[in-house]
């Protein structure tokens, strides 16, 4: 069993969420990816849903790797941003990567993201590790 971390922040207009992945092993012939996907639908009265926020890997210092990638996903768009070792920063031939999802929502627009994390072999593809996020959700009735 895994456990993660999930952190949120509030005010009458947004809500600002972290997710932390626990520790992950990288090694010298792997990427890291988070695979992301909007699951809100647009609302009946024509706000579009969206969610927005970064996704950081960081080393087993707690210090960010290269910058955090930004994301915007409308209803059912996908992304994955990634992280192969030999950007990573690490000493060959393995290490400890953390990766974090953070998202900022606003009251009124619909956002349900899901989220997997994957490490795999970069030549072949062949998954590694699979760990399932919890998901985030707001929209026009959070917050009250």
């Amino acid at each position: 069993m895994t456990g993660a971390v999930l952190a949120q922040t509030t005010d009458a207009n947004t809500r600002t969420s972290a997710f932390s992945f626990p520790l992950v092993g990288l090694a010298s012939t792997e990427t890291i990816g988070v695979n992301l996907i909007n699951m809100a639908s647009n609302t009946s009265n024509g706000t579009a849903a969206s969610c927005t926020g970064t996704v950081a890997f960081l080393n087993s210092a707690g210090a960010t790797i290269g910058t955090a990638t930004p994301f915007t996903l409308a209803a059912g768009a996908v992304s994955t941003p990634t992280l192969a070792f030999s950007s990573s920063g690490l000493a060959s031939p393995r290490g400890l990567i953390r990766t974090v999802v953070t998202t900022t929502s606003t009251s009124n627009v619909p956002c349900a993201l899901s989220f997997t994390l994957n490490t795999y072999d970069t030549a072949t593809g062949v998954t590694h590790v699979f760990l399932i996020g919890s998901g985030l959700q707001s929209g026009p009735s959070f917050g009250r």
